[in-house]
């Protein structure tokens, strides 16, 4: 009788900052019912990854899992897997950090459930060569990756029977092979599907290996799936199958197929992750063309041959494609290039050392990093949840290497590594991060008494899937819609008349962008990025000059630019100064505009502020405008208020009071200010379908000028932060 031995690997995981109901709702649909079904089906073995985030919760929620969880690892039924602690993508973080949250893991294995794991799940499975070194000093084995990584490499299915062996500088690593046959079909074929398919590959001697390795997410949490594998029993119904075919079907664990079987050979395997995350990771027009060669090949019945030669981008791209992604990676990495260095010194206090690494291992959870299907870097919450961690520690480092709190630290480098410089100031309160090549404009403001960047926002961009919500709108009504899709092809809006809604920025969203509007220019049309932009200050570079005393900092920003006035293209000089003091959490702004064309010039100038503040049902948090009636609901929606000299917005969230006060000498008098007001909101895919996203609220004052040659224009404006009770 031919016979297959079968691996069974389930990966589960929980951002950090996501939200309690997620977690208690992805623990009652799918972690708690499959566990408890496990139990039940003691021939049945698993290796089961937890990634420690999601540890911890089950820890502190619901301890009496992690007891079930506990004796079905006695019983040697669950080999539990390693991994890095807060799930980070490994291949992007320091060789030190790596080791560090995996041995973080492992100890945390180690203490809960009295088991030395060999075997880590690689995040995303996310590969690059040099991996088998930090993985084998951190005491990894073996790793799992796709079976889409060997066939990169030349490798057929009949040759990824079992698992392979590969090196960086002579440290081993063992790579198993997860089909996507398997992971295809588990949960959405039938179970017998699966066992026709062992049938194929089984041998004679029973040696050839198959290995199924996905989210346990898939069993529950993604859309329609808990009523599949559970109200429909199709997990039971497939241990019954395996169960039913035990004389040839053999279950067993990775580190069991380690130690009984030889490896199949040496194999060095290129960059990849799966099929879908190298198409997610290129841009969109790319992304577009990426897929309709897969149709073509599909429509020619070229794909299952040529396929394997089809491969997308390469996940370091997403630091590329989205900078607000790099932001955090760069941000993350100076971090933890400080800690390092204080580390080395020997002379600092451990216990805040440490507590300052576990805070930055935290913010390289990879979650915010990417975006696909999968909303990650599109959800506010995960992205603060980052930032939150890694200004905590950036506040320890502070204290660790100042020995006052009357201090100013600045910088000027390639902040970004793009090849140009970036300025940032730090003070006890603030962390102040300018753009100088593009527009001397602050892309990051940390407020670090509430561990919180306020310019935590995302710039509206095209995705290769919008063109899909465009052909939603179009699409015939009575579909199939029994049939229960992968994640991947489920196409689901969360409202309707969401395609009104995508919009593109030409230029980054942040804070102090200088604008020059057209005469024509609406509210509505400047929202939507849709306005002539008369100016070349936007994103355009800016000079600089700094002071710095013991009262202390001003950094002013200038620009000899041009704005067109008609058909003319009129010289302008733009300046703005900011100053700040070490213990201050005001920021004192003060605008000059010089007009150096030998006429008389009107413009239309305005200085955007754009705050990651999140609009929330109960309307806890609101824009408000002195001496006018403006509050409820205005974080939702748009507005224009004219001659305006205070005003702000209340962050219940974070109980920070963000205030604006203007001066009255500019225009304020002859009715020629406004303030006009609107979110920003963006359109993505997340598992439950296309939704829609606030991401910033932008305030915008603004002015209609009237300069003579030489005659300068000026308004100061007092930005302050303050918490509330």
């Amino acid at each position: 009788m031919k016979k297959i031995k079968f691996a069974f690997a389930i990966h589960n995981h929980q951002p950090i900052g996501n939200f309690e109901h997620v977690f208690e709702h992805a623990f009652i649909h799918s972690y708690l019912p499959f566990l408890e079904i496990l139990e039940r089906r003691p021939r049945f073995k698993i290796s089961l990854h937890f990634s420690g985030i999601l540890l911890e919760w089950i820890k502190s929620h619901h301890p009496e899992t992690l007891d079930k969880l506990r004796s079905m690892v006695e019983k040697g039924q669950v080999e539990m897997l390693t991994g890095g602690y807060y799930e980070p993508i490994l291949t992007i973080i320091p060789d030190g950090d790596k080791i560090g949250q995996i041995q973080k893991l492992t100890e945390f294995l180690k203490k809960e459930f009295d088991t030395q794991p060999v075997g880590m799940w690689l995040a995303e499975r996310i590969w690059e060569p040099h991996l088998p070194k930090p993985l084998s000093e951190a005491g990894v084995r073996y790793t799992i990756v796709d079976d889409s990584h060997f066939k990169y490499s030349g490798l057929t299915d009949e040759e990824l029977l079992g698992y392979y062996l590969t090196e960086e500088e002579g440290y081993l690593l063992a790579l198993f092979s997860s089909s996507k046959f398997l992971r295809y079909s588990i949960p959405f074929k039938e179970p017998e599907e699966t066992i026709k398919y062992f049938k194929k590959i089984a041998s004679e001697d029973g040696e050839n290996l198959i290995v199924y390795g996905d989210d346990g997410e898939k069993f529950g949490v993604w859309p329609q799936t808990h009523e599949l594998c559970f109200k429909e029993r199709w997990i039971e119904r497939f241990f019954d199958e395996i169960e039913h075919n035990a004389d040839w079907i053999e279950m067993i664990h990775l580190k069991e197929a380690l130690n009984l079987l030889p490896p199949k050979g040496r194999v060095y395997l290129p960059t990849a992750s799966y099929h879908e995350m190298m198409q997610w990771a290129l841009p969109a027009p790319a992304s577009t063309e990426y897929e309709e060669f897969e149709h073509i090949l599909k429509e020619q019945n070229l794909f299952e041959r040529f396929g394997l030669f089809v491969r997308g981008g390469f996940w370091r791209n997403f630091l590329a494609k989205y900078p607000e992604a790099n932001n955090m990676h760069k941000k993350m990495l100076k971090l933890s290039q400080k800690i390092s260095e204080i580390e080395n010194q020997k002379r600092r206090s451990k216990t805040k050392l440490n507590k300052a690494k576990d805070l930055l291992w935290k913010g390289q959870c990879n979650c915010p990093y990417w975006h696909g299907v999968f909303g990650g870097l599109y959800l506010p919450h995960l992205r603060s949840a980052v930032y939150q961690n890694l200004i905590q520690a950036e506040k320890l480092v502070d204290e660790l290497t100042h020995t006052t709190k009357n201090w100013v630290d600045h910088q000027v480098f390639d902040f970004d590594k793009d090849g140009t410089e970036e300025l940032l100031v730090h003070t006890p309160i603030l962390g102040l991060y300018f753009s100088l090549s593009s527009g001397g404009s602050l892309f990051e403001l940390d407020f670090k008494p509430k561990s919180a960047n306020l310019l935590d926002t995302l710039t509206r961009r095209e995705e290769g899937y919008h063109k899909k919500l465009l052909e939603l709108k179009e699409k015939k009504k009575g579909e199939d819609k029994e049939r229960v899709a992968t994640i991947h092809d489920l196409v689901l809006t969360k409202e309707e008349g969401l395609e009104k809604f995508l919009t593109y920025d030409w230029y980054r969203r942040g804070s102090l962008i200088d604008h020059f509007l057209g005469e024509q220019t609406k509210l509505e049309d400047f929202s939507k990025c849709r306005y002539p932009e008369q100016g070349d200050f936007v994103n355009q570079p800016y000079r600089y000059k700094m002071k710095s005393g013991e009262k202390g900092f001003d950094l002013t920003l200038y620009r000899d630019g041009f704005v067109w006035v008609g058909d003319k293209r009129a010289p302008l000089t733009v300046a703005k100064k900011i100053s700040l003091t070490p213990k201050g959490s005001d920021l004192d702004i003060s605008y000059l505009l010089i007009n150096n064309y030998p006429a008389r010039i009107n413009l239309w100038f305005g200085i955007e502020f754009g705050f990651a503040i999140p609009w929330d049902e109960d309307e806890k948090s609101f824009c408000y405008i002195k001496d006018h009636d403006v509050k409820t609901k205005e974080l939702a929606g748009m507005g224009n208020t004219n001659r305006c000299t205070e005003f702000g917005i209340r962050d219940d969230h974070l109980k920070l009071d963000i205030n604006f006060k203007l001066d009255r000498s500019a225009g304020f008098k002859t009715g020629q200010s406004q303030l006009w007001r609107f979110p920003v909101y963006t359109v993505s895919l997340s598992e439950e379908g296309f939704e829609r996203v606030q991401q910033s609220l932008v305030l915008f004052p603004n002015w209609k000028i009237t300069l003579e040659p030489q005659e300068r224009w000026e308004v100061k404006i007092v930005n302050s932060f303050t918490p509330l009770k």
